[in-house]
């Protein structure tokens, strides 16, 4: 009993308390309108940085507005865009054809030189073994004509590719390809009006440098011996256009003038003096590459007589094997051919640099061209001025003796 009235007190003092606290009123907070200002925000022109490519440590990542001017043509831009990417195709193609080249030469020069002195050894060997006679001298006899004959054969194909100067055509190829996709990259970056005629010289650059630097062998590989020597070509004939806003800066009299001659002391000195060794090298390379797979041609004529009544086909045999792997290592193992091929490109570099300066249309900035060219030629300015007036004042005395004798 005394429980029960416990559990009463204390659910009516429960009950008193919960009537007290429904009795107090909570007064609500008043409502407070905050307004936020808006930031302006600016629109900007979109831009889109293209996928880096990199060949070799070289890295450019140009990025592109999508934004053109109203004038500009994007079929155009969009036909150049694709023209850069059928040069960046180029680049890796001719890299890789130029390793495998490189490799070419390599391996054919050792397996060559491998077979043909083994065979000299097999030749000696008969040769001496010859008077007892036997089938094992016959079979090594017969075992060295067949490796000489191999030899010559392939002696004759490395001399009439040439693997080193096919090898040195890519690499320049490659290097060629590269320059110009560095031009055509500046050019997409820096101008926005883009017209038919700035497609038009691209496509033609793009095809002079597949002519001059062909992939494939048969039908369209360059000739190796040439009658005279030719500098090479890998740029349009038809190279003049008119220019879109006249002369460029940086050009006056004096430095026309100075260009002039500079041209005039690279065409009289340089070039001829490249031609000569050019031409130097290309015989010297025929003489090698015809001596090559005579020598191992004789040799494995020789070898078919060894055993008979004197020893002088064995001592042939032997002898002109030991001077086919001698010429052999020389003419493909020094790139007799590679050097030919430099002084043809160096050719080139010249007569494309004296057409450059002779040419009316000044396109570049005079003050930035002047450093290229002395920087080609591996002079500072100072030295490439010094060069111009020397010619000047011998031009000039040369005049004054011829019109004193006449």
């Amino acid at each position: 009993m005394a429980s029960v009235q416990v559990s009463r007190s204390v659910l009516s003092s429960f009950s008193s308390i919960s009537r007290s606290k429904a009795a107090v009123s909570i007064p609500k907070l008043p409502k407070f309108n905050v307004s936020i200002p808006k930031i302006p925000i600016k629109k900007q022109a979109l831009w889109v940085k293209e996928q880096s490519f990199e060949l070799d440590g070289f890295i450019e990542s140009p990025p592109l507005p999508l934004k053109q001017r109203k004038d500009s043509d994007p079929i155009q831009r969009a036909r150049l865009v694709a023209v850069l990417e059928e040069v960046m195709d180029r680049i890796e193609m001719h890299k890789n054809i130029g390793d495998q080249r490189n490799n070419w030469n390599s391996l054919l020069l050792s397996s060559v030189n491998m077979i043909t002195l083994t065979a000299a050894l097999m030749a000696g060997i008969a040769s001496v073994n010859g008077g007892h006679g036997g089938d094992s001298i016959t079979a090594v006899k017969i075992a060295s004509t067949v490796l000489l004959t191999s030899a010559t054969s392939i002696g004759a194909l490395m001399s009439k590719i040439q693997p080193s100067q096919l090898a040195e055509e890519q690499r320049n190829a490659t290097r060629l390809f590269k320059k110009l996709r560095i031009e055509l990259e500046r050019f997409l970056r820096e101008n926005e009006d883009i017209n038919e005629e700035d497609v038009k010289e691209a496509i033609q650059r793009v095809l002079a440098l597949d002519k001059a630097y062909p992939l494939p062998l048969i039908g369209t590989m360059l000739e190796k011996f040439p009658e005279e020597f030719k500098p090479a070509t890998w740029w349009p004939e038809n190279k003049q256009r008119s220019p879109k806003t006249g002369l460029a800066k940086g050009w006056s009299q004096d430095l026309e003038m100075e260009m002039r001659e500079v041209a005039c002391v690279v065409k009289s000195r340089d070039a001829e003096e490249y031609e000569k060794l050019g031409n130097v090298a290309l015989k010297l390379n025929r003489f090698l590459a015809i001596s090559g797979p005579v020598f191992t041609g004789i040799s494995a004529v020789s070898s078919v007589f060894i055993g008979q009544d004197s020893g002088l086909a064995g001592t042939v045999a032997m002898t002109c094997a030991s001077l086919a792997a001698i010429v052999n290592t020389f003419e493909h193992g020094g790139q007799v051919g590679m050097v030919f091929e430099m002084y043809r490109n160096s050719g080139g570099f010249f007569s494309l640099l004296e057409e450059t300066m002779k040419s009316t249309e000044k396109r570049e900035n005079g003050q930035v061209f002047e450093t290229k060219v002395a920087l080609k030629l591996g002079r500072s300015l100072s030295e490439l001025r010094d060069l111009a007036e020397k010619s000047n004042i011998s031009q000039v005395k040369a005049n004054e003796f011829a019109s004193k004798l006449f």
